[in-house]
């Protein structure tokens, strides 16, 4: 197992070797709960691209070829040591991004769900089958893989948001590239060195590091068949367009403004519970954050006490402090950016309830840190209320009913998530009816969907056709073929020139 200590430069992982790579230009790799630098990234190029490719292309026939069960047993292997060394990645992900440890751990634990899932890929490859669809022919489907595929994929889930793409992608028979955040990249890498003591062939995995330039290559590149994505919408338009003009299978998962409806009848401490957890749970760095809460009535009066209390109490350090409940900003750009919105809240005249700006923790004063931030009577006019803030920044709005919270939330371009705290069950299900959002939560604050769901947005949330993981995951990553056959005995001599009919 590589080991991946402060110093070690991260790099490539191209045909099962770990390698630098072409191209000379580095980025540092930080700390964010001390702002020290840890470790150098070397930038992967577009001639990494093509080597990655290359080796992806070459393992493709066989591995395609080998029989499903068999592949399956390559990602119950690469499951297990997944589980074994669960711990040591949730502290690559801690030391690299900044959540908090437990965060860490349950980001790896959903990870391996969709692990789990993959390993039940001969049953999901299965067609289907119809006898005698005419006289002495039979018609059925299967699924084919596609050949190369490649993963994008943000800093926020250095782990889960890989495994929602490439263990379903190669169980299905593909062989894939991952380019991994370069903000936090060795999660990638510690994966990748697993996969190949799995037994998983060469080249069927890779990993090129990089920027704007690798993901351009891969965009482009005749021989990447589809590319998957999750990050900004401005950045998942961009990868849709370019990836469909050059004839890709493209699913790009965009930005989010996450509602959160308090009815007047929710259980009101339960709801404060859940919105503390989910607004400033990693930083608020999770596309499925909520970041705005819709107080319906007076649950407002109710709510907003409970909110301020709990903002102020929240234990912000080190991530791997045991008692943390909020770690570090990914970045000091990211932190800059984030307080920045605040202070826009504050200048549009938003009311400041808690202000998380200036936050020193003691032994990490270099540290990328802030304290959760609480707004209230913010007004859906406001670039606060209208954003992706990706930060941890409530921003608290009042509503007369439940039609106004349905109408503002069906209203906004984003669609991912969403979630209502009701008693009252006429109240969820128009609720759930109703609203325009993908993944919708009834007293459940963050609705990330499991491993055999899949996960998705709408409106400009989710650009493509599928959702990602789950049976919509396999049908991205398989072409169907139908086939159709009879033999010489049932075929009526002359030809036919009229279109085939059922006999």
């Amino acid at each position: 197992m590589q080991a991946y200590a402060d110093t070690s430069d991260v790099g490539q992982f191209i045909n099962g070797a770990s390698v630098a790579g072409t191209g000379s230009r580095t980025q540092s790799i930080f700390n964010p709960a001390t702002g020290a630098r840890a470790r150098r990234l070397l930038l992967g190029e577009a001639a990494d691209v093509e080597a990655a490719v290359a080796s992806a292309q070459e393992a493709f026939p066989a591995w395609s070829d080998t029989p499903p069960i068999k592949r399956a047993r390559v990602m119950l292997r690469f499951l297990e040591l997944m589980n074994k060394h669960r711990d040591e990645l949730a502290a690559i992900i801690t030391a690299e991004h900044g959540k908090v440890f437990s965060d860490a751990q349950g980001e790896v634990s959903r990870g391996i769900d969709v692990i789990e899932f993959a390993c039940g890929i001969p049953q999901l490859l299965k067609g289907d089958y119809t006898e005698q669809v005419s006289t002495g022919i039979d018609n059925w489907t299967t699924r084919q893989a596609l050949g190369v595929v490649a993963g994008i994929t943000p800093f926020n889930f250095p782990c889960m948001v890989p495994c929602w793409m490439f263990p379903v992608a190669i169980a299905a028979g593909n062989t894939f590239i991952l380019k991994p955040s370069e903000r936090d990249p060795s999660a990638s890498l510690f994966m990748a060195d697993l996969l190949k003591k799995a037994g998983l062939p060469d080249g069927v995995f890779n990993v090129v590091q990089g920027d704007k330039a690798v993901v351009d290559a891969l965009l482009v590149h005749p021989d990447v068949k589809a590319v998957s994505f999750v990050g900004s919408t401005p950045i998942a338009n961009y990868i849709y367009e370019t990836g469909a003009k050059h004839g890709k299978r493209v699913q790009a998962l965009g930005g989010a403004k996450n509602h959160m409806v308090v009815m007047p009848d929710a259980d009101i401490e339960k709801a404060v519970d859940a919105l503390i957890g989910a607004a400033y749970g990693s930083a608020g760095e999770r596309c499925m954050a909520i970041s705005v809460a819709l107080l319906v009535g007076d649950a407002a009066e109710k709510v907003m006490p409970l909110l301020e209390e709990r903002t102020r109490s929240l234990i912000v350090k080190n991530g791997m402090e045991p008692d943390a409940e909020m770690g570090p900003i990914v970045t000091q750009q990211a932190l800059e950016r984030i307080e920045g919105y605040i202070a826009e809240g504050v200048k549009e005249g938003a009311t400041l309830v808690v202000d998380g700006r200036g936050l020193e923790v003691s032994g990490h004063e270099d540290g990328f840190f802030t304290g959760g931030t609480l707004f209230d009577n913010v007004t859906p006019d406001m670039r606060i209320y209208k954003e992706e803030i990706f930060g941890p920044v409530l921003a608290c709005v009042r509503v007369k009913d439940f039609s106004e919270a349905v109408e503002l939330i069906n209203a906004h371009e984003f669609g991912n998530g969403v979630a209502c705290f009701t008693s009252d069950g006429h109240i969820a299900r128009e609720f759930g009816r109703r609203i325009q959002v993908g993944m919708v939560g009834i007293n459940v604050p963050i609705p990330v969907p499991m491993a055999w769901h899949g996960f998705g947005g709408w409106k400009r949330s989710l650009f493509g056709d599928t959702h990602a993981y789950g049976e919509e995951g396999v049908r991205f990553y398989t072409k169907q073929k139908s086939i159709m056959q009879r033999w010489s005995e049932s075929i009526e001599k002359g030809a036919e020139f009229a279109m085939p009919t059922a006999k």
